[in-house]
């Protein structure tokens, strides 16, 4: 999956008729969860943020990436 910005996801969800709230509940997490992650309030170092920020594809999935040796 490729990186994207908030912005372009939120265009996504907006031409897809989907909301984040939808989303949230679907994938298990409170919508002021997704929300903080969009709106840059969470840092998405760790735990539930980073994993919400790689789920959305704002973030590169830490599997996906070559290791450094």
């Amino acid at each position: 999956m490729a990186v994207t910005t908030p912005n372009e996801l939120r265009k996504k969800f907006d031409s897809e008729g989907k909301t984040f709230a939808e989303w949230a509940a679907n994938n298990g997490f409170e919508p002021q969860e997704v929300y903080k992650v969009l709106n840059g309030q969470a840092k998405c170092k760790r735990g539930k943020g980073h994993k919400i920020a790689v789920l959305l594809g704002l973030k590169a999935n830490p599997t996906d990436t070559p290791s450094v040796q």
